[in-house]
């Protein structure tokens, strides 16, 4: 137990950090959510070079597992829909973004940290770019386009609003640095050592300052009067969703042991940062950032526990 908590406390101190850093006024909400700009357009895009620079295409991407984590999320989203839709009787906005919340995960941020801390870099870019390919250009379209179809926008919006988030999605330095690493591994173009240092340095600066960068935009976030829901939403993505992600590797036999540990790892952290961002669209900021905050408190044992079981 000393040993796992070992691996989880550092990342959640960091986390605790940064949300005492904006608490005592020692830095602003502002330059955090600047570190975080740091972490997606250029630290994560060099992680993720840095697992795909110099090896093969076969070596960099894994068929079994984008399948494996594709369904198991796209499945638990489903059934978020479901349950908030016919059970709860919550609008299709609503019952998307829960839907959302409870099936995509923090993997730019918090996954990735934990999985280098547990694996070690190698498996963590790897699985980090698989896990964000099936984030966004899966699960985020699939449930704007829910989402949207249910607030009473046309055949014409609809198909606008596809074409913009295609767009946006083309500029995502994440993607943009994916498929450049696909680019670089199916034609074998091997990248200087220079260059490699470079993208090394940038790399190992990714996870410290994701997490103090998460820590710090949490500050601010209340739950009061959402308790309900954000106790569901954090218990699905904790507890379902990984547990989902490790039925569903069962089915692809043939993936590699620290594959299939990352792809668990991932699918343990909380959901994804940005979802109080999507939620605003419909009017569920508050309820999103609600949830978040749990789920990021609670993650702190759920990622024990996953590591414990998975070790």
């Amino acid at each position: 137990m000393l040993e796992i908590l070992s691996i989880t406390a550092p990342i959640f101190i960091l986390i605790g950090l940064g949300y005492l850093s904006v608490m005592t006024r020692l830095i602003s909400r502002e330059t955090t959510r600047g570190m975080g700009v740091f972490v997606v357009t250029i630290a994560l895009p060099a992680l993720i070079l840095r697992g795909m620079a110099n090896k093969s295409l076969a070596d960099s991407m894994d068929g079994d597992f984008l399948a494996g984590y594709a369904l198991a999320s796209l499945t638990l989203f489903v059934l978020g829909v479901l349950f908030y839709r016919r059970v709860r009787g919550a609008p299709l906005a609503d019952s998307s973004m829960a839907g959302l919340g409870m099936s995509s995960s923090n993997s730019g941020f918090v996954g990735v940290s934990i999985c280098t801390m547990v694996l070690g870099s190698e498996p963590a870019s790897r699985a980090v770019a698989m896990t964000i390919l099936v984030e966004s250009m899966l699960m985020i379209p699939l449930a704007m386009a829910i989402a949207d179809a249910s607030a009473g926008q046309g055949e014409v919006r609809l198909m606008a609003r596809i074409r913009q988030t295609l767009k946006r999605l083309m500029r995502s330095p994440l993607l943009i640095a994916i498929f450049a690493g696909v680019l670089l591994a199916g034609f074998r173009i091997p990248v200087p050592s220079v260059a490699l240092r470079v993208i090394d340095m940038l790399a190992m600066a990714a996870a410290p300052v994701a997490l103090f960068a998460v820590g710090g935009n949490l500050y601010g976030l209340r739950v009061k009067g959402m308790l309900g829901d954000a106790v569901g939403i954090s218990l699905a993505k904790l507890i379902v969703h990984p547990t989902l992600t490790a039925l569903a590797f069962l089915l692809w036999p043939g993936l590699a042991p620290e594959m299939r540990q990352a792809g668990i790892i991932f699918a343990a952290a909380p959901m994804l940062s940005i979802l109080p961002i999507l939620g605003m669209r419909y009017g569920l900021e508050d309820h999103c950032s609600a949830t978040l905050l749990l789920a990021t408190v609670l993650s702190f044992i759920s990622i024990s526990a996953t590591i414990a079981l998975i070790a």
